[in-house]
């Protein structure tokens, strides 16, 4: 890899596989995949803090009617200007859910089978609303429009954009979004052009021709010759026109990728909780998609996942593990508790094992979960310290009192008070940053006697 993988991204989707009026006559409304969507992004809201997209395809589109829209926004609240936006183009086509025919679903803006949502945290690189996602890649050509938006950095960028020189393009920017984009779009392009030249030897015309490119079109064999070259970390999403969909994420399993089907509908999402909320199922029957894999959805509905690249050495990024999630995904809890249990040696050596002069503490909030880790291992310690105390069998009634009452203190230190995130400011500015961020519980350390940890 010639970079580091920079920043952190989220990404929704959703498929429906029924007919749009089955969902107005079981959920009572069109806007079924909408409002799904939004609470899909909105309970990743944490990976949204610079910028949020949607996305929406509509299946056997009239020639002439656009069937692909999309609405982006930057700054605060990105997502609920994104659905307000939404919002917006409904009442100027005069749509009216109350009273909506099928007719009216079918002809409003973004009321599609395919819907995608992305939730932009740049760490890394330009803001502003042309670094949102989702990307478009139009073509007059349904089976070569290409909408993507993705969880990812790749590493080797430079040699991406080299690649796409050397086949005759010009980029007309540097970034990966861009590279990868063109780069599936011009695989998407020759596996177009080699159906075509098939079919045309046949004898047919390309108005027959393009109804069995849109239904024969391998979107497994576009993603196997494209990402050959990707190197990095990347869960990424991509719509293209004919109704064709996937999900593909890198051999390593850096960004995370989960998937839940029933009958009605396919979702994917950075998180498991957002699945689980949105649609009340179980974590059990959420899938995680494997590395090197990818997750496709086929015009007709059909689902299938397929490996495209060979799977290596899982290596989960540990920052999303770490810090970025959300603790209720039951996994990352648990895995938060083990890394303060882990590191309570180390901590109790620190202080000299002198508990009774030590209050413990945490920072930033999502570092609550460990500390509740690290507390238990700490009880455990003092535990085992009382238990051979007493086995002992030395102590005076003043001595084994006071032992018994030795517990750790936990304190709440450190308090933050504005939605800020000092990790991603830079490196001059983030100490007085931090400063004004946090404040402090003063009265609970004694000065010149207790530990702070």
């Amino acid at each position: 890899m010639s970079d580091e993988v920079k920043h952190e991204c989220g990404i929704a989707f959703i498929r429906l596989k029924k007919p749009l009026d089955f969902y107005k006559e079981k959920y009572g409304t069109y806007l079924y995949g909408i409002e799904k969507l939004y609470l899909l992004m909105e309970k990743q809201h944490n990976r949204g803090q610079d910028g949020a997209g949607a996305a929406v395809i509509k299946l056997n589109p009239t020639p002439g009617e656009p069937y692909i829209f999309r609405s982006r926004s930057v700054g605060n609240n990105p997502i609920q200007k994104v659905f307000k936006e939404i919002n917006d183009h409904l009442k100027e086509a005069g749509y009216k859910e109350k009273d909506a025919t099928l007719q009216d679903a079918l002809a409003a803006p973004f009321i599609g089978q395919l819907l995608l949502g992305h939730l932009r945290y740049g760490t890394y690189g330009k803001a502003g609303i042309e670094a949102c996602h989702p990307f478009i890649r139009k073509n007059n050509w349904m089976s070569k429009n290409l909408v993507l938006a993705g969880n990812f950095n790749m590493t080797n960028n430079d040699e991406l954009f080299n690649r796409l020189i050397e086949i005759g393009q010009h980029p007309r920017r540097r970034t990966d979004t861009v590279t990868v984009m063109e780069m599936i779009g011009y695989t998407l392009d020759e596996e177009n052009e080699n159906i075509l030249k098939a079919q045309k030897a046949m004898g047919k015309s390309r108005k027959e021709i393009a109804p069995i490119i849109a239904e024969t079109l391998s979107i497994e064999k576009v993603l196997k010759t494209s990402a050959a070259n990707f190197d990095g970390g990347y869960a990424m999403v991509g719509m293209v026109g004919n109704g064709a969909s996937f999900v593909l994420r890198d051999p390593h399993g850096i960004r995370p990728a989960y998937w839940y089907e029933n009958d009605e509908l396919v979702v994917v999402t950075s998180e498991r909780p957002p699945i689980k909320t949105a649609f009340e199922v179980s974590y059990p029957q959420i899938k995680e998609i494997q590395p090197g894999c990818a997750l496709i959805i086929e015009r007709n509905g059909e689902v299938k996942e397929v490996q495209v690249l060979p799977a290596k050495e899982k290596t989960s990024c540990s920052f999303e593990r770490i810090y970025f999630s959300r603790g209720t995904d039951t996994d990352i809890y648990n895995e938060r508790k083990d890394l303060g249990r882990l590191v309570t040696p180390e901590v109790l050596k620190s202080v000299d094992y002198d508990i009774e002069n030590t209050v413990f503490s945490y920072i930033p909030n999502t570092a609550e979960v460990a500390f509740f880790g690290m507390m238990g291992a700490i009880h455990d310690s003092l535990n085992e310290h009382k238990k051979q105390q007493i086995m002992g069998g030395k102590l005076s009634d003043e001595e084994l009192s006071k032992l018994l009452s030795l517990r750790p203190r936990a304190e709440k230190i450190a308090v933050k008070d504005a939605k800020l995130r000092t990790f991603i400011t830079a490196d001059t500015q983030r100490n007085d940053l931090v400063s004004h961020v946090y404040d402090t519980t003063y009265g609970q350390v004694k000065n010149y006697q207790d530990n702070l940890w």
